[in-house]
């Protein structure tokens, strides 16, 4: 579990193709507190880590986290971001976020605001799953990142980011055509689900 609040950005600084599975070397500051099994949010998708080298360690990606992120986009000198898991006695600065990618969307627009950005992303709906969407003031995950949804439409929205924000993770390197990552607020899947199940709301 995820709380959307980046620690850092690592550089991805090895990428081994094996069968359909895509093994991901990557260097950041705290490669010596990490453990082998421990889970870590790459790009908002949770993985584990299988081996430490050489201040480096590497996670891999199977054929399904691949179709569903932009993890297979990756490419050797890439900002990564990174999230530790969540301690159970810490606070909750951002939202609950699983690290279960839902589907990718595209940056389309990158707009400077006197000191802040506001980015505006479009993503494919899907119609099987009702909770694959954004609410005004809603939060949505984006690339692991916490982020409260503005002028929300079916298929797009707007985030505000701050410059702390723009400077930590790799929010600077987005441009209109990015790829990013999306996980939808859970607690808005779960009660889609629900409704759906009462026939409430269509699939």
């Amino acid at each position: 579990m995820f709380s959307g609040i980046v620690e850092e950005t690592a550089k991805v600084v090895g990428l081994t193709k094996d069968l359909d599975n895509l093994h991901i070397t990557l260097a950041c500051s705290f490669v010596n507190e990490l453990k082998i099994d421990q889970s870590v949010s790459h790009n908002g998708v949770c993985l584990t880590v299988v081996k430490k080298e050489n201040n480096t360690y590497t996670v891999t990606a199977i054929r399904e986290t691949l179709e569903k992120s932009n993890l297979g986009l990756l490419q050797v000198g890439d900002e990564v971001n990174l999230e530790r898991s969540m301690r159970m006695d810490g606070r909750l600065d951002g939202h609950i976020v699983q690290g279960h990618v839902d589907q990718t969307a595209i940056c389309k627009t990158v707009d400077e605001a006197e000191g802040s950005w506001y980015y505006t992303f479009e993503f494919e709906p899907v119609r099987d799953q009702p909770g694959h969407m954004v609410v005004e003031k809603g939060s949505v995950c984006v690339n692991g990142v916490s982020l409260t949804v503005v002028n929300a439409r079916e298929s797009s929205f707007q985030v505000a980011i701050i410059p702390f924000t723009h400077l930590v993770t790799n929010f600077h390197c987005f441009k209109p055509g990015s790829v990013v990552n999306l996980e939808f607020d859970i607690l808005g899947k779960y009660i889609a689900r629900m409704l759906q199940a009462q026939g409430i709301v269509r699939s």
